[in-house]
């Protein structure tokens, strides 16, 4: 399995069957400092994952979007995983790794690795299982950290 940049037109029909963030564009998720991953597995996209580089970790969609487009000269070195989807047991797990494997080595300037994740048992149960320590519960999001 290879970990994939999704570019418009490569892998980004994969964006239609995100079930946390179903509503963001294409266009938001390739803009700015954000990126969408894939992992490949004979042409087949395995799961998926859409990352933001911010300033500050997010507490809602509105703060994903300002730090990680703001023009400002604080360096944004913190990655936030604010979606991720599989479509094979495993491979989320699989993602979520190869995502922080693929940004140590395309962006070094990240230090950090953030979720923006539903409040919700499924996602808690998740990144605690794979690691992640609970950063912050806010409002209608948790927030972890991968320490890795």
């Amino acid at each position: 399995m290879e970990t994939v940049l999704i570019k418009s037109g490569y892998y980004s029909h994969v964006f239609k069957d995100d079930p946390v963030r179903p509503h963001l564009t294409e266009e938001f998720r390739l803009s700015d400092n954000r990126l969408g991953l894939a992992l490949i597995d004979n042409q087949m996209c395995k799961a998926a994952v859409c990352v933001a580089i911010s300033s500050e970790v997010p507490t809602n969609e509105i703060e994903l979007d300002k730090f990680s487009s703001e023009n400002t000269n604080i360096e944004k070195s913190i990655a936030i995983f604010y979606t991720i989807w599989s479509y094979d047991k495993g491979c989320g797990r699989k993602m979520l790794f190869n995502a922080v494997e693929w940004l140590k080595i395309n962006r070094p300037k990240i230090k950090r690795f953030v979720t923006l994740s539903p409040k919700n048992n499924m996602a808690r149960s998740f990144h605690m299982k794979n690691g992640a320590k609970e950063l912050k519960a806010n409002e209608n999001s948790l927030n972890f950290e991968y320490f890795i």
